[in-house]
């Protein structure tokens, strides 16, 4: 992943992040307030030897108690040491239970010894210090004392600095620890979003789409809560933001395949609830509004809703004709005051995939694209059933529709193979339901518009019938 990526996983997922360092910070806080406090306490001791007082002697005698710092550092915590400490000041332990509580130190190129003794009593901690450094002192003075008669230690150990009584603790740490909750909890937090992003896979954004196929994004159309409501934003609110993501899908479809004469688009989707249908029907009122000729026709044989999202009449429609029950001219029905036709699916077949594969479909593909500008055809899912693919191979160009935060990335994948391995042509794909706030936002969400695209209720100059209109005549067309 780049830079960008995870910028945008910490805007993403920031509020889990804050959690788990507000988590991180209370734990820590807690282990604070119930730890006992513990108190330090040091008194330090130093090595003397005893010489002639030349200077020779005093630089051998000054090596030699360098060089016994580290011994008598170790006998600080042995049992000869802290027995004596034990019976006089009464602690009630065992030495190695004192032994935990006491550290002896050597200072770096000196003969000093710090002793520190830590105790939840401060009192109790400066006190034993105090003691422990007497009781070294005569251990040490009996340990170099010669087993003759008269004879002294070369090496006495003095007292220098008395341990006084702490008055604040040093253990728990609290600025420390809760610092350190803080750390890990952000760490905590950055490491799942990472995580949760790395194993997503659902398409958020057209970035996911990239990483996934080299097949061109014709546009994206941003999410409306309230798109059940009002399904046709283009008619109904031609100015939001999600109308004009249907013009400029529209723009960009006027200028793909360029050198296709035939200008027939399926639309499908991996599975259901990716908003086809509502995009079919958006993007056929606003070819309508450019001034083309415009069909969209339902071929979901299985569910269709173009009838209900167009308010026409849906009883008789393309299943009918393809069975020779009606004609096109009694089912193609007008829409709205520009070049818009609808043709709805009529009765469901028991034999969807067998009629849009049919002889008679081909011929009315052929149909359609004399006598129309554009021609939309609304398809099933690609996954569940296989009428998409057979139609958009008929057809020649397909649209697959892509909706963010719920098609998932193998979804996509195994709708294009499926288009792939029959030899259909796909024409692009058609984002949906992209957010228009957050890192994921599409950028039509940002803008607003003050100026209107023209008034699509205008009354319009003569009526439109699907049967021997003029531009359907100045084609040479004949619809049956």
């Amino acid at each position: 992943m780049e830079l960008r990526d995870y910028i945008r996983i910490l805007r993403k997922s920031w509020v889990l992040i804050v959690l788990c360092t507000l988590v991180a910070v209370g734990a820590a806080s807690t282990y604070s307030i119930l730890q006992t406090p513990e108190y330090s306490a040091t008194s330090k001791v130093v090595i003397l030897t005893q010489s002639s007082g030349s200077t020779a002697d005093l630089a051998q005698g000054n090596n030699f108690s360098v060089a016994r710092v580290k011994t008598y550092s170790e006998l600080v915590t042995t049992p000869i040491v802290l027995l004596p400490v034990i019976a006089s000041l009464d602690l009630g332990i065992t030495t190695q239970e004192l032994a935990k509580k006491v550290a002896a130190a050597a200072q770096l190129e000196t003969s000093i010894i710090d002793v520190t003794v830590t105790d939840t009593d401060p009192g109790r901690a400066a006190d034993t210090a105090n003691a422990i450094s007497g009781s070294l002192t005569l251990v040490v003075e009996d340990i170099e004392t010669p087993d003759f008669t008269d004879a002294t230690s070369p090496v006495k150990l003095t007292l220098t600095q008395q341990a006084t009584v702490p008055t604040a603790p040093v253990s728990p740490n609290v600025p420390l620890n809760i610092a350190l909750g803080a750390l890990v909890g952000l760490a905590l937090g950055i490491g799942i979003a990472v995580l949760r992003e790395t194993l997503e896979t659902r398409i958020r954004n057209t970035r996911d789409v990239e990483q996934l196929t080299d097949l061109p994004i014709l546009g994206g159309i941003v999410f409306d809560p309230k798109a059940k409501d009002r399904p046709l934003i283009v008619h109904v609110d031609p100015r939001s933001p999600r109308a004009e993501s249907f013009r400029t899908l529209r723009t960009n479809l006027q200028f793909l395949d360029v050198g296709r004469v035939d200008r027939s688009f399926v639309i499908t989707s991996s599975i259901e609830s990716e908003g086809k249908s509502t995009t079919g029907a958006n993007l056929a009122i606003a070819l309508a509004d450019a001034g083309s000729r415009v069909l969209l026709v339902d071929a979901d044989l299985r569910r269709p809703k173009v009838a209900d999202y167009m308010d026409v009449e849906g009883a008789v429609g393309l299943t009918d004709v393809l069975i020779g029950r009606a004609d096109l001219a009694d089912v193609i029905q007008p829409w709205g005051k520009a070049q818009l036709f609808v043709l709805p699916a009529g009765h469901v077949p028991p034999n969807p995939s067998e009629l849009l594969g049919s002889t008679r479909m081909t011929q009315l593909i052929t149909e359609f694209n004399r006598a129309f500008d554009v021609v939309i055809f609304d398809a099933p899912p690609l996954l569940p059933v296989t009428d998409a693919a057979i139609l958009a191979k008929n057809v020649g160009g397909a649209l697959v529709v892509v909706a963010a935060g719920r098609t998932h990335k193998n979804q996509l994948t195994g709708a294009i193979a499926a288009l792939n391995n029959i030899g259909a042509p796909i024409s692009g794909l058609v984002l949906t339901m992209l957010p228009t706030s957050g890192p994921d936002a599409y950028g039509y969400g940002h803008y607003g518009y003050g100026y209107s695209y023209g008034d699509t209720n205008a009354e319009s100059a003569e009526p439109i019938l699907p049967v021997d209109s003029a531009p359907a005549r100045a084609r040479g067309a004949r619809v049956k």
